[in-house]
């Protein structure tokens, strides 16, 4: 596997935590809060797979896993894109080994809209990065997005899915993950221990899992 779409927000955000990921994931803490937004976040995308109706999965898990079976999530996605089925859900692709699955793809006359899915009031730019890597991806698989969608969720449960259009914003990072990704498959690869000076990209714009090893040997406390 190359870059995928979390290790290239993560990459982007501290690139010693992707290599972290991929040579020394033990080290990782997740604080319990943090796991039940989580948690809570793939709820809530679970839910917005039937906010247009009827849908089709592309999840496959490996035998006898918890673990996406990415080969055949891509093929599964294939098959239904040649049938031209109406929405799906967790659309798989790949390109020069690297990855993706988008939330929702919604068919439309020329091709398809596709919708990120956020538990969150409203979108923040981290957000529009992220469709906007799968954007580039999928574009890249000959597949056309039309529209690109952030879904929030709104002030009630009565109208808990809201739409906001950010098409231009995450088509216009195409070049700057280009400028990015392939740097980022070269040093997860390196054996080396990538060494980055703690700072501001520890906490920004999430805290790292990794923050006590980075800042080992320092007081936490004050």
């Amino acid at each position: 596997m190359g870059i995928t779409k979390t290790d290239f927000m993560r990459g982007m955000q501290c690139r010693k935590m992707l290599w972290l990921d991929k040579h020394k994931p033990s080290l990782k803490i997740i604080p319990p809060e943090v796991q039940q937004c989580l948690d809570a976040g793939n709820d809530f995308g679970d839910r917005a797979m039937a906010m247009f109706g009827p849908y089709e999965e592309m999840t496959v898990y490996l035998p006898g896993r918890q673990i996406p079976d990415t080969k055949a999530m891509i093929a599964k996605t294939q098959e239904h894109l040649e049938k031209g089925t109406q929405v799906i859900c967790e659309a798989a692709f790949s390109n020069y080994n690297n990855y993706c699955a988008a939330d929702i793809l919604r068919k439309t006359e020329s091709g398809y809209d596709m919708y990120e899915v956020k538990k969150a009031p409203m979108v923040h730019e981290q957000f529009i990065k992220d469709v906007g890597f799968q954007y580039y991806i999928i574009n890249r698989c000959k597949v056309k997005i039309g529209k690109i969608f952030i879904v929030t969720h709104g002030p009630d449960e009565e109208n808990p899915f809201v739409l906001n259009d950010v098409t231009a914003q995450a088509k216009g990072y195409s070049k700057w993950i280009n400028d990015n990704i392939w740097d980022l498959n070269r040093m997860q690869k390196q054996p080396e221990e990538i060494e980055v000076e703690p700072g501001e990209q520890c906490s920004n714009p999430y805290e790292c899992w990794y923050y006590k090893y980075c800042h080992k040997g320092e007081d936490l406390n004050g």
